[in-house]
């Protein structure tokens, strides 16, 4: 059983910076590529980044390109989401999931097989 777990999460005023983390159990983060994903309030969950399994390759949403950092450790089994000049439209729910497809840099929900329960971001104008 694989289980998804993030951190990391808080209130931050505009502009500010936050990091989220998120590991793996069950089977070892290097095994997959990870993706970050949100979901605002009354709004659909998106796409924000993905790591393949090495994190060697990566891919953004355009509304965090610049400001955003996905990188992956796989020796501490952990992958982060380094999130810098936030706003308030940054505010939402961030969720990390695996995908079994390790070379895969999906913006496709469905193509992730485990997902955590998400870790409340809220940007304070």
């Amino acid at each position: 059983q694989v289980q998804v777990v993030e951190s990391g999460g808080g209130l931050v005023p505009v502009g500010g910076s936050l990091r989220l983390s998120c590991t793996t159990s069950g089977r070892p983060i290097s095994s997959f590529a990870m993706g970050w994903f949100r979901q605002a309030p009354e709004k659909d969950r998106s796409f924000v980044a993905a790591a393949s399994w090495s994190g060697a390759s990566t891919h953004y949403a355009d509304s965090v390109k610049g400001r955003f950092t996905i990188s992956k450790d796989n020796a501490e089994n952990t992958v982060y989401l380094e999130m810098n000049d936030l706003n308030p439209e940054d505010t939402a729910v961030y969720y990390c999931a695996a995908n079994r497809d390790g070379s895969s840099l999906s913006t496709n929900d469905y193509e992730y097989n485990y997902w955590g329960r998400g870790t409340q971001v809220t940007v304070s104008s």
